[in-house]
């Protein structure tokens, strides 16, 4: 079975003007029978945030969506959830705090279902915390102690919508970069792809490729090619060497599988 598409956005989307990135999502939830489902475990603010996509969400799709504010694992075994899930068009997952999403959601029934609706076709897209959860492996946090000049990455199990990739997401506007390329330096193997707010990857064809939306630009690291690896235990600075870099504005397509751009 053809798993479904995944719309993944790097926060702060356009919600108010001509909310491109939204209106690709509800456009790829209408190939399918059922409404939106809106989650908002990440959020600490649920119902502010879920009466917001709700309204969109509406607007843009033409049907009531479900809300699922699961705010803890005991809500994630509902006994109604699986049903509830499998009537689904899509499900968009909120900002917030992703290891909420993680910590509560995982190994749930909740979870268990949706992967197995994804595998079946279920459109899944998220945004900021909703971005970062979408991978097998995802940052959960990062921080550098100035005074004893130390950096620490925080790196946990995600959703595993996506293998051997990365996401970080508000890239360009909180400076990311190095924590993105700290996270490759440490797990080569993997693509580190880093999305602008009001930017997102539409990831199709069985997710082979993906298609830069939005505004701004989305960045990939490749580690796969790199010669040379020197990260000092618990300290800001490393030395990186052959690290493949792209740069993508909105329409370039990538191939996940050959790690290329592919020019039309």
């Amino acid at each position: 079975m053809a798993k479904g598409d995944l719309l993944i956005i790097g926060g702060n989307e356009d919600k108010s003007e001509k909310k491109i990135i939204l209106s690709r999502f509800s456009a790829l939830c209408k190939n399918r029978q059922g409404p939106i489902g809106i989650l908002t475990t990440a959020s600490g603010y649920p119902e502010e945030v879920g009466s917001e996509y709700y309204q969109l969400f509406q607007t843009l799709h033409g049907t009531k969506p479900l809300l699922f504010h699961l705010d803890s694992r005991e809500k994630a075994e509902d006994p109604e959830l699986p049903e509830q899930l499998s009537s689904l068009s899509g499900l968009f997952m909120t900002g917030g705090d992703q290891l909420r999403l993680t910590s509560i959601l995982g190994g749930t029934s909740f979870y268990k279902h949706l992967f197995r609706e994804w595998k079946d076709g279920l459109i899944i897209g998220g945004t900021s915390a909703g971005a970062a959860v979408m991978s097998r492996l995802m940052i959960i946090s990062s921080k550098l102690f100035e005074k004893e000049d130390v950096s620490v990455l925080e790196l946990g199990s995600g959703f595993g919508f996506l293998e051997d990739v990365i996401i970080d997401q508000h890239f360009s506007q909180r400076d990311r970069f190095s924590r993105l390329m700290r996270a490759i330096a440490l797990n080569p193997q993997i693509i580190g792809i880093g999305i602008d707010e009001n930017t997102a990857i539409w990831v199709h064809n069985d997710g082979k490729q993906f298609e830069v939306i939005g505004e701004y630009n989305v960045s990939i690291f490749d580690g796969k090619t790199s010669t040379y690896v020197d990260i000092a235990e618990n300290k800001g600075n490393m030395t990186i060497s052959d690290i493949r870099f792209h740069t993508l504005g909105a329409g370039a397509v990538f191939d996940l599988y050959k790690r290329e751009l592919i020019i039309t």
